[in-house]
């Protein structure tokens, strides 16, 4: 895209300068020969009124008093009606020639070299030269800005639009002053906070039905197994196929579970989740730093888990963000393996979250400083879609914490994983 945008300026500087450059150069060029003919016309008419002059006295005819007015290097021909007169040299080829007539019937001609004038032309052809050179340079430096700020944007909404589609649905509050593209960013942040509602009512409604359901299959698995204890044999055996039934559909709710689960976490993969928080806190250190705070990582190397990218980024992401709007002082994000588990850790020194408040902070739509309770809940909708947990370990100040399956040794880095068929 910078390279068209490059490509099409240049071609329309390129242009306006041949459109431009060569009717000027060619006006430049007769200018300087029209101005130089003029200039010979008006000394041979001044030449010529001097004559007229002598002539009229009855003096004879007297070129040495014309001779200030004959320009060097050029000859001077008077003709009248008795005698010729002849003064200068001879101009040599393709002289520029100008010639006035006399009062007297004659004539006053003036033959300049025509070298001179040729290399005035020259000057003003490489001025003019020097004036396309310039602006087609200008043009290229105004196009390669120009391509820049243009090609910047598009790959940056590209970028957003690539990490929408991945599952990272953050705003990204930034703009590029070109309305347009700032529409095109403003569409995306909308669809990225639908997308991410829909995330969330997805999970809502998984785990709700889940439950409603288990309930159920648990009271009605109670019931039967009562009904199979009971003296009538007729009724033992009807509980009892009943029994297998109910087992059979709590079976079969198991399996849609863990196939709903594994289409949400089907691009999940080992990652080494380090250099996955680093590259978050980049993105996190300015906001924090603008409002003057800090963000201190204890990150050890060759820590992996499997996660998917895109949801890992945004839900630590939503807890930096939480701890920039709601908390104070150093922010730490820090990561450790244990139990089993890789165990990120973000942290503030606020006063933290109000002990009446603690059962709620997880709840959608609930919030304590005026944001939209959208946030907490869907980091934990993306973590536990990859199989993790995410928590509020310490209330006062406050302390996430995301827990995440532990990497096998045999997994590689970037090569997706595939998840069991058993519901967690």
């Amino acid at each position: 895209m910078r390279t068209r945008i490059l490509l099409s300026i240049l071609l329309a500087v390129a242009v306006t300068a041949a459109v431009l450059g060569l009717p000027l150069g060619f006006s430049a060029l007769k200018l300087v020969e029209d101005f130089t003919s003029g200039d010979l016309t008006t000394r041979a008419q001044q030449i010529a009124t001097l004559l007229d002059e002598q002539i009229a006295s009855r003096r004879p005819i007297d070129l040495n008093a014309a001779r200030l007015a004959v320009p060097g290097g050029a000859r001077l021909v008077v003709r009248t009606q008795h005698q010729d007169y002849t003064y200068g040299p001879d101009p040599g080829e393709n002289p520029l020639v100008e010639m006035v007539p006399t009062v007297q019937s004659g004539t006053v001609t003036i033959a300049a070299p025509s070298a001179p004038v040729r290399a005035q032309q020259l000057q003003v052809a490489g001025l003019v030269l020097l004036l396309v050179v310039l602006s087609a340079g200008t043009g290229m430096i105004v196009a390669t800005v120009t391509a820049r700020r243009l090609a910047d944007p598009l790959r940056h909404v590209a970028a957003r639009a690539a990490r929408l589609g991945a599952g990272d649905f953050r705003p990204d509050p930034k703009r590029h002053q070109v309305p347009e593209l700032d529409r095109v960013a403003d569409a995306l942040d909308a669809s990225g906070a639908a997308l991410s509602h829909l995330v969330q009512r997805e999970r809502e409604l998984v785990g709700d039905v889940s439950h409603q359901l288990r309930s159920r299959l648990t009271a009605l698995h109670l019931r039967l197994e009562a009904l199979t204890q009971t003296e009538d044999a007729d009724v033992a055996e009807e509980a009892s196929a009943a029994l297998e039934q109910a087992e059979r559909l709590s079976a079969v709710l198991d399996d849609l579970l863990a196939a709903a689960t594994a289409a949400r976490a089907r691009d999940a993969e080992p990652l080494d989740v380090s250099a996955q928080l680093s590259d978050v806190a980049a993105e996190w250190r300015d906001p924090l730093k603008a409002e003057g705070r800090t963000l201190r990582l204890r990150l050890p190397e060759g820590l992996l888990a499997r996660a998917t990218p895109a949801r890992l980024r945004e839900a630590i992401g939503v807890l930096l963000d939480n701890a920039l709007r709601h908390g104070e002082g150093t922010v730490t994000l820090t990561a450790r393996q244990g139990g089993g588990m890789v165990v990120v850790e973000v942290g503030d020194g606020g006063p933290g979250v109000p002990d009446q408040l603690v059962p709620f902070v997880f709840d959608r739509g609930f919030s304590a400083g005026g944001s939209t309770g959208v946030g907490l809940a869907l980091a934990r909708a993306l973590v536990e879609a990859d199989g993790g947990r995410l928590e509020l370990s310490k209330a006062r100040p406050a302390m996430f914490e995301v827990f995440l399956p532990l990497a096998r040794a045999d997994d590689v880095l970037g090569v997706p994983w595939k998840i069991e068929s058993t519901p967690r």
